[in-house]
């Protein structure tokens, strides 16, 4: 089955950056459009930032929108979010996911349209 991993969580002063990496360790490794979303405590799991099976299409939650950009790396099945100036109110664990909807051109942002997710890493942005 699908299994996602991510990496590159941590601590890190607000104005700051961090790059999220995402890969599929399982099987199959198809490519498909993927999707970054985040979850504070206490709040809901919010969409950060997807990105289309043939990486044309990326589309951004307004409250990251020229501060993050979401790439692939499909010869290597490598998701990544590039975060700068954070701030603290970006805190929050971070998850990949993964949607069996295979068209090229194709991003969502509802987090029920997406069939697989990974364990989550944790970022963490001071004031």
């Amino acid at each position: 089955q699908v299994q996602l991993v991510e990496s590159g969580g941590g601590l890190v002063q607000a104005g700051g950056s961090l790059r999220l990496s995402c890969a599929n360790q399982g099987r199959p490794s198809s490519t498909f459009s993927m999707g970054w979303f985040r979850q504070a405590p206490g709040k809901e799991r919010e969409f950060v930032a997807g990105i289309s099976r043939n990486g044309v299409v990326t589309d951004y939650d307004d409250a990251v929108k020229g501060r993050f950009t979401t790439s692939r790396n499909n010869a290597k099945n490598i998701l990544y979010l590039q975060m700068s100036s954070l701030k603290p109110e970006d805190t929050a664990i971070y998850y990949c996911a993964f949607t069996a909807n295979g068209q090229n051109y194709y991003v969502t942002k509802n987090r029920n349209l997406y069939d697989y997710w990974g364990q989550g890493t944790q970022v963490t942005v001071s004031s």
